[in-house]
């Protein structure tokens, strides 16, 4: 590998570093139709400039890839450029090393069509005139800060090898004052050849696809209105279609993802805690988030009670900020994401406890069926998963788990080899003393509790429900205790 080239960490932002042949099998989703409103724009003009162009995006995790699918989706011509040969390997045989619904079916298309491809060579993208830098920014060892090693590397990769003018376009998730200093160094290292821009993405696993051809917003931070100007040029068919275009200076587009992502770590935490105390006096969650979500000022959003956030944004990336407003200063941001965190970890610790007071007898040697490990649904994504810590701590407990998860089932082997990984539901909940629903995927809202009942062990079938995914009033009437968090209710 070239020296210096640029090291996309195990712990980044979308990244899967298993070996090809260990990736989870995905069912092929055919694309929505309305993804075929916004391309493919190659030979079209808008605003008199022509929209194609040569692009590079470095770091092909979850992000990465989407972005790079997606624009040659819209008819730019697009190297994705990683140092992990096995991922590239992947992507090149237009295949996600990871859970996506829709983008396998983009991976194939934009190669069809000539306008895709993956490479580990950097040499590839000297010619390109916009690099969109995709890698990860960690949390450190040790810390809460961002670790940002990757991310300049990638900008290091651009300034040795490029051959033109071009833009340079952050889209990782940083700490504000990043893109000055990396500006300036680029401007330094190419004799003023190379311009920074900063482009926020706002992604959510499981739903990336239709996020990227559909986004609510794009942010565009720039110091330079010719910057502006291109990368609205690139950004045509949302541009087109009426998406809101904010330009704005650097910093502010720094802070976008990270403030975006603090404020729902702080919703989520909000509504937990409301639902426990909910839940000691008697009242009813549903009810309560269903008056909230009514007030305008509040939104229906984001309500739903559960075991907590987890993920490779919302955590790290809270802290993260917590971590950059002490270095400038500004008191109260580390206090306020200490106590969002400690509410979201007290989730993961008060689900336990529930699990041990709807049991007949200890956790030790009791069999727990799981439904779902992945952070949220539609992902295989298990970093920092609320269902992960829930079932560490049952097997502390020494409690036995057989696991069911749609798509995470190879990397919980690698991630919890201690548990039994389950084929299906029904296997999973086969002779268990207490079910738990984990991760709110839609096929769990659709088990047939009837089928399932005479698989459980004991006489008296009991499940709790972690993500308000099931029916309480079916499954009960199919026989089942059930305790909804956030609901109670498990006589």
């Amino acid at each position: 590998m070239p020296p210096g080239f640029v090291h996309e960490r195990v712990a980044s932002a979308g990244c899967c570093t298993a070996p090809v042949p260990e990736v989870e099998p995905v069912p092929e989703q055919r694309l929505d139709k309305r993804f075929a409103e916004t391309a493919p724009w190659i030979g079209s003009r808008a605003g008199g400039h022509r929209c194609a162009m040569q692009i590079s995006v470095i770091g092909t995790g979850y992000l990465g890839a989407t972005h790079a699918a997606c624009l040659a989706h819209w008819g730019h011509d697009v190297v994705g450029l990683d140092r992990e040969e096995s991922r590239v390997a992947c992507l090149a045989q237009g295949r996600a090393p990871f859970h996506e619904p829709g983008l396998d079916d983009l991976l194939r298309d934009g190669q069809h069509a000539g306008r895709l491809q993956f490479t580990t060579d950097p040499a590839a993208i000297g010619d390109c005139e916009v690099h969109f830098l995709c890698v990860g920014t960690p949390q450190c060892a040790g810390g809460d800060a961002a670790d940002l090693s990757a991310v300049r590397a990638a900008a290091d990769t651009v300034a040795r090898v490029h051959h033109r003018p071009a833009l340079v376009v952050g889209k990782s998730t940083v700490p504000v004052g990043t893109a000055q200093t990396m500006g300036a160094r680029l401007r330094e290292q190419s004799d003023g050849r190379l311009g920074l821009a900063w482009n926020p993405e706002f992604l959510r696993e499981g739903q990336a696809v239709s996020d990227s051809l559909h986004p609510e917003r794009v942010v565009l931070g720039t110091d330079r209105a010719q910057d502006d100007t291109l990368l609205r040029r690139l950004y045509a068919p949302l541009v087109h279609a009426g998406v809101p275009v904010v330009s704005t200076d650097l910093a502010t587009a720094e802070l976008a993802k990270a403030s975006a992502n603090l404020m729902l770590a702080a919703r989520i935490s909000v509504v937990n805690l409301l639902a426990e105390v909910c839940e000691a006096a008697g009242g009813d969650a549903a009810d309560l988030t269903r008056i909230l979500g009514l007030d305008s000022r509040i939104g229906r959003h984001m309500l739903v009670p559960g075991i907590g956030y987890g993920g490779g944004c919302l955590p790290k990336d809270s802290r993260a900020f917590a971590a950059r407003a002490a270095e400038l200063g500004v008191e109260g941001a580390a206090a306020l994401v200490a106590e969002i965190d400690r509410v979201n970890h007290h989730q993961v610790e008060r689900t336990v406890a529930i699990a041990h007071d709807l049991l007949d007898g200890p956790l030790q040697g009791a069999r727990i069926g799981v439904l779902g490990a992945a952070f949220k649904g539609n992902s295989d994504d298990l970093r920092e998963s609320p269902a992960v810590a829930v079932c560490r701590l049952l097997l502390d407990a020494g409690a036995r788990l057989s696991v069911f998860d749609p798509a995470a089932a190879g990397k919980l082997r690698r991630e919890l080899p201690e548990v039994s990984v389950a084929e299906g539901a029904e296997a999973a909940c086969s002779g268990a003393d207490l079910v738990l629903v984990l991760t709110d995927w839609s096929q769990f809202a659709d088990l047939d509790p009837a089928q399932l009942v005479g698989s459980v062990g004991g006489t008296r079938p009991t499940v709790l429900d972690g993500r308000q995914v099931l029916d309480a009033q079916k499954w009960r009437a199919a026989g089942w205790r059930v305790y909804t968090l956030g609901s109670g209710e498990a006589a």
